[in-house]
């Protein structure tokens, strides 16, 4: 096959495939908390999907989805010196709809842990200026401050600019990160990708079939990155944190790169890419994979 049917495949591979049980579950949650605090029974109303399945950057096998939930400004005054109580009542509402679920609060979140994913549901009081006041129950409690709009806003800008090659590579990066156990967010992967796109406009009028140059091109600039503490969020400026080291693992993937590159046969070719993104990417004789089982936490078998 040639490599952009490759990299399409590999990137219908890691497609997300439960879209319609993720929606459903959003809307069930989203319904609940209606009810209780404007006796509303929309699934959609005051609500809104954040993170990787928010930015559209998120993969088969996705664990961990993200939402906000928009409180009526009336209710302020019950919960300004109360954060811990306002987990504890979002808590209540959600279970009367999920009775046998697992969920808890923790910290800023209230965590609503079905089998094969977590929801984690914030609780907010929107501003003026669009950013998000939501609560923190650690040290006695105190609210904090989030935009997550113009970090969505941002990405979404920068990806129409590159035709859409952002997201993808977020895509990409994150069955690189299943691959090799890689422990780095999805935030801090979108951080990146829309870091490396910033100022990069080459692959503006570039299809699938540059895919091999680009995943080399990002590697080598990951490997440059050094080691730092944290990155700035697009959009919002807020910090993202490294949990650990990549310079390695991108030195090690950039090298894979670089065999892919230069292979002598397709079979040669398509396995050091197998390298780089494991089983998702396909077999030089196959056309895709039926089940690969990838996800954005757990590696692949070994």
């Amino acid at each position: 096959m040639s490599t952009a049917t490759d990299f399409k495949t590999l990137l219908d591979n890691i497609k997300i495939d439960n879209a319609g049980q993720i929606s459903k579950r959003y809307g069930r949650i989203t319904k609940a908390l209606n009810q209780y605090f404007y006796n509303l029974d929309s699934k959609t109303a005051n609500s809104l999907q954040v993170g990787s399945y928010g930015r559209f950057t998120g993969i088969r096998g996705i664990s961990d989805l993200d939402m906000l939930y928009f409180l009526p400004a009336t209710a302020w005054p019950r919960f300004r010196d109360r954060q811990s109580y306002l987990l504890q009542v979002v808590k209540t509402e959600i279970k009367k709809t999920f009775k046998n679920t697992d969920i808890r609060g923790d910290g800023q979140v209230v965590v609503v842990k079905f089998k094969n994913q977590e929801v984690e549901v914030v609780p907010v009081f929107s501003n003026e200026d669009g950013t998000f006041t939501y609560p923190d129950t650690h040290d006695g409690g105190s609210w904090k401050v989030c935009n997550p709009r113009a970090e969505m806003s941002s990405f979404r800008a920068l990806n129409d600019d590159r035709k859409g090659h952002l997201r993808r590579l977020s895509k990409m990066i994150r069955a690189w990160k299943a691959r090799h156990e890689v422990e780095i967010s999805g935030f801090l992967i979108d951080t990146l990708c829309y870091n490396f796109f910033s100022n990069l406009t080459e692959y503006d009028d570039k299809s699938f079939k540059s895919y091999d140059q680009l995943s080399l091109d990002f590697f080598t600039f990951l490997e440059n990155e050094g080691d730092r503490v944290f990155y700035y969020a697009p959009g919002s400026r807020s910090k993202v944190s490294v949990k650990k080291s990549f310079n390695k693992v991108a030195k090690l993937t950039k090298e894979y790169c670089e065999e892919a590159l230069s292979a002598t046969s397709e079979n040669s070719r398509n396995l050091a890419w197998k390298k780089v993104f494991g089983r998702p990417f396909p077999n030089y004789t196959t056309k895709a994979l039926s089940n690969v089982n990838v996800s954005e936490q757990f590696i692949e078998d070994q």
